[in-house]
């Protein structure tokens, strides 16, 4: 049996990603490691600490000691981690949002990046534009910063959250083609902010494990 290692910088994924995997690789034994300190001492900083890094490191090492086959990173706020890792880490690491955002720079201009958290949409944003010059193209990136909707959902206030992401999406779409959602946790708004802006919307989860399952199957 396949074995992936999924790191978590909180815990509002862990569940539905869980769900994606039963569907898309239900013959993997799928392992969490969660440590939600770290998106708390980011948003604190306001960038990646040197520790934050370091432990990161740590549990990639922890993933690869599990037996792990790929190991999933679902945090966009620690991609650029990610990425320095890989030289490090014998295991192939796959970013949740690779895909998602490579799709979005390859077919659109104009790209709105929606986040809750200034942590997320900067380093999202980056990683659209390198996509695109990956593709050779060039493309506008609209900032969707939804300004208080994180502190609503970690103040058990979901639907001021919900709120404030549709008021943000509906005031972006005007100048984009396309929304792209920085984090995994706003994919359960995936449909409804297409309903109300008439846009495109990508999110992560789905495509960050397919894109595992492509890297299991050419293992």
């Amino acid at each position: 049996m396949r074995t992936v290692v999924a790191i978590y910088t909180g815990q509002g994924l862990a569940d539905p990603l869980k769900a994606v995997f039963q569907e898309v690789l239900p013959g993997v034994r799928l392992v969490n490691i969660i440590d939600d300190s770290l998106i708390g001492d980011i948003n604190k900083a306001g960038h990646i600490p040197p520790g934050v890094a370091r432990r990161l490191v740590q549990y990639y090492r922890h993933a690869e000691e599990i037996g792990a086959d790929v190991i999933l990173n679902t945090c966009s706020s620690v991609g650029e981690v990610a990425d320095l890792a890989r030289s490090l880490i014998g295991v192939p690491i796959v970013k949740i949002d690779d895909t998602m955002t490579a799709k979005a720079a390859a077919s659109y201009d104009r790209i709105a990046v929606l986040a809750t958290l200034p942590s997320t949409l900067e380093p999202t944003m980056r990683l659209v534009q390198k996509q695109a010059e990956r593709a050779g193209r060039e493309v506008k990136l609209v900032n969707g910063l939804a300004e208080g909707a994180f502190a609503a959902l970690v103040s058990g206030k979901p639907e001021e959250h919900d709120r404030l992401l549709l008021e943000t999406a509906l005031r972006t779409a005007a100048d984009a083609d396309v929304l792209v959602l920085a984090q995994g946790s706003m994919a359960r708004m995936e449909k409804k902010l297409a309903e109300a802006t008439g846009k495109p919307v990508f999110s992560s989860p789905r495509l960050g494990v397919e894109h595992v399952k492509a890297v299991l199957d050419a293992l």
